[in-house]
């Protein structure tokens, strides 16, 4: 289970058998000794595990009460971890409640503490856990989130900016600004890991230039921000933490309704599993689906993933190819038709090394379908953004052929990566469904139609209404597709195109229209007016940048998450006093707030990645309704905004190390049944799972219920 050789703390731990609650007193129990102090606020089932946490008589508030065994979870057919992390109230108090009958390993972690060496408890008993502080502000900086020490990076100042090349200051010419670095390094560094877990903390620039080449992606993205300045760079950060450097900015411990938060995790996959996503119910209405089992996609070894959270057992099914397909992504082509030989369309992550470079992960990814972002509908299926087939274009459906907004040009031909599927939960099949656009994300709008991103050139719509699997004759019907062009001058025609990568989709439940994020830098939104068949896109203005996931609320407010400079972004329309431009015509409709998280230092920049934007349009999590959560995909935490307080509630999850934060759920199981009838799932999503702290990944349900002690 937890790996030992990593755990920092000794400490003393007294087990209690007592009452369920905390107003007897006498010893005995597992440790023997005297009991506790009486505290009659202290209550506890049958099914709990309550107590303290102290340090040499002084409570402990705001430090995590962690409780697994092996002994409840099944996954692939042998025994999973399962844990429920809670956190201390101000006089240290908790109470971990709803255990499977079972042995618990307890131990705490928390900021400015050691880890603590675990007991055995079984439910019922109530334990005081006596911590001891961490022994330097270095040891205690071990259990920090990444980005507090990917926050000691030295990154380039504007004065050197543009860079000038391998022969001048090594930072690619193509760099302007240091929050285009900051950008660029969060969407390409940060695409598939954490920067500053502990994995990628190296000793030099030596180390950086080697492990860069263990994957061709990464080491693009290292040759793209200019190769001899990030050596640099990396180097010297690596051989200031070797040399015993440590953040010099720390995280506050949880407070306020951080303190309310339950956390319950179930292992899934194995050692090369890639979590992309997860889903509990249908968005539209999350009452379906109650304590039913909660599905994800394994983009790196092709499968569709499970945990049954009521019977504590996960599984998973592959997710197939049309004809045999079966190239892996990392090594995938692409041909037009005007081109003889086809050339690279791949994405080289964890086995797939640079051209001179070495990995010990040799075909860890045999993924040619590389589902993506599964999304529950109203029927009982799990639909998949998903690769079917090679994606030449003398491969596409004949439909497509005629389009030259699909094909593109000889000068230019047009490429479209991933179709889609949908994984039938009643008869644990997939169908494959092959579409003339690119997908990537999806979301099904209040007609019933699903709508995908994942295109540089077009929306996807696709009507799952009218596609019947065993009618070939109804695939090209139930699709259609529009170009992104907008208008530039107010002449009511659409005369620009706007190329660029549509991440994030959200259909706008308020008014209809359809909107999606593009990334890069400052990186923009569109929106289509599905009435009108009109397109319009918005920039967001400085200081914000970097937006990715894209969502609204029930208002038709559009909210995002901006990535590379770390604020949640409100965008109003109706604010605006233009809407026709390419993109800048309206500042006055947004609105940004900073991100609480550290800064790099000497700068204004801020070190935290949000990989997606996900709104609560049901009061899911417990928090309210239209609570905005950014993925803290850098800093091992869940980022709630509550926009009527403007206040943050930030969730980490401690244990283990490298949480990757990619999508977000929630699902309501019973109205009736107060925060214990609710709640949000989500996954580890990491690539590869071998950065986190003990090389597993997890799905879990975060709860907020009303105070630390409840039960």
């Amino acid at each position: 289970m937890r790996n030992w050789v990593k755990s920092l703390l000794l400490v003393m731990v007294l087990a209690l058998t007592l009452p369920l609650t905390y107003g007897g007193c006498g010893g005995g129990g597992n440790g023997g000794g005297p009991g506790p102090t009486p505290d009659p606020d202290i209550v506890i089932d049958a099914d709990d595990i309550g107590g303290y946490v102290r340090t040499n008589g002084v409570p402990e508030a705001g430090v995590w009460v962690i409780a697994e065994t092996m002994q409840v979870h099944e996954n692939l057919g042998n025994p999973g971890i399962y844990q429920k992390v809670v956190v201390t109230d101000g006089q240290g108090r908790f109470v971990v409640p709803d255990l499977p009958e079972a042995t618990y390993d307890v131990w705490v972690r928390g900021y400015g503490l050691r880890d603590s060496d675990a007991i055995q408890v079984t439910p019922g008993n109530i334990v005081e856990l006596e911590a001891v502080q961490a022994a330097n502000p270095r040891e205690a900086a071990l259990v920090y989130p990444a980005n507090y020490w990917f926050a000691m990076l030295d990154i380039p100042e504007d004065s050197e900016l543009p860079g000038t090349g391998p022969d001048g200051n090594g930072w690619a010419p193509t760099l302007q600004s240091q929050a285009q670095f900051v950008n660029t390094s969060k969407l390409g560094c940060q695409l598939c890991h954490q920067l500053g877990i502990a994995d990628t903390r190296l000793r030099d620039g030596e180390a950086y230039d080697f492990g860069w080449k263990k994957a061709g992606t990464m080491n693009n993205t290292a040759n793209g921000l200019g190769r001899t300045a990030m050596v640099r760079t990396f180097g010297d950060w690596g051989a200031r933490i070797s040399a015993g450097e440590y953040p010099s900015q720390v995280p506050p411990r949880p407070s306020g309704k951080e303190r309310h938060m339950v956390l319950t995790m179930w292992e899934w996959g194995d050692f090369y599993t890639y979590a992309h996503d997860e889903t509990a119910t249908d968005k539209r209405n999350p009452f379906l689906y109650p304590y039913g089992p909660v599905y994800g996609v394994d983009i790196g070894q092709d499968y569709t993933l499970m945990v049954d959270p009521v019977n504590h057992f996960s599984t998973r099914y592959p997710t197939p190819t049309l004809g045999g397909f079966d190239t892996p992504w990392c090594t995938q082509t692409f041909k037009s038709l005007f081109d003889e030989e086809p050339g690279p369309n791949s994405f080289q992550t964890l086995g797939c090394p640079a051209p001179d470079g070495t990995t010990a992960h040799a075909g860890a990814y045999p993924n040619p379908a590389n589902p993506h972002n599964p999304m529950f509908d109203d029927t009982g299926k799990v639909w998949l953004t998903t690769q079917v087939r090679r994606e030449w274009q003398e491969d596409f459906p004949d439909f497509c052929l005629d389009d030259p907004v699909i094909m593109g040009t000889p000068e230019s031909p047009r490429r479209h990566h991933r179709q889609l599927g949908y994984f039938d939960t009643l008869t644990e099949e997939t169908v494959l469904i092959d579409t003339c656009y690119g997908t990537h994300h999806l979301h099904f709008d209040e007609e019933g139609y699903l709508w995908t991103s994942g295109d540089s050139f077009v929306f996807g719509r696709f009507d799952p209404s009218t596609f019947n699997p065993d009618d070939p004759s109804t695939l090209g019907p139930s699709q259609r597709w529009w170009e992104v062009v907008v208008d530039s001058d107010g002449d009511g025609a659409a005369d620009t195109p706007i190329i660029g990568f549509n991440y994030g989709i959200i259909p706008n439940i308020f008014d209809g229209t359809i909107w999606t994020a593009i990334p890069g830098y400052p990186g923009r939104i569109v929106r289509f007016d599905k009435a009108t068949e009109k397109f319009e896109t918005y920039i967001p203005p400085a200081p914000g940048h970097g937006g990715r996931g894209i969502d609204v609320d029930t208002n038709g407010d559009v909210w995002i998450c901006l990535s590379g400079s770390s604020h949640i972004a409100k965008f109003e329309r109706d604010k605006c006093a233009q809407t026709w431009g390419t993109g800048t015509q309206c500042p006055e409709g947004w609105t940004l707030w900073d991100i609480p998280g550290p800064l790099f230092e000497g700068t204004n920049q801020k070190s935290d990645n949000h990989y997606y934007t996900w709104v609560d349009w049901f009061d899911t999590g417990g928090l309210g309704v239209n609570t905005v959560v950014c993925m803290g995909t850098g800093s091992d935490s869940v980022i709630a905004f509550l926009p009527d307080t403007e206040e943050f509630v930030r969730t980490y999850v401690p244990y283990p190390m490298g949480f990757y934060h990619r999508g977000q759920d929630g699902r309501i199981d019973d109205p009736n049944a107060g925060w214990k009838g609710r709640g949000w799932w989500v996954d580890y999503g990491s690539d590869p799972m071998l950065h986190t702290e003990i090389e597993k990944g997890f799905i879990f349900h975060t709860q907020y219920r009303p105070d630390p002690l409840a039960h």
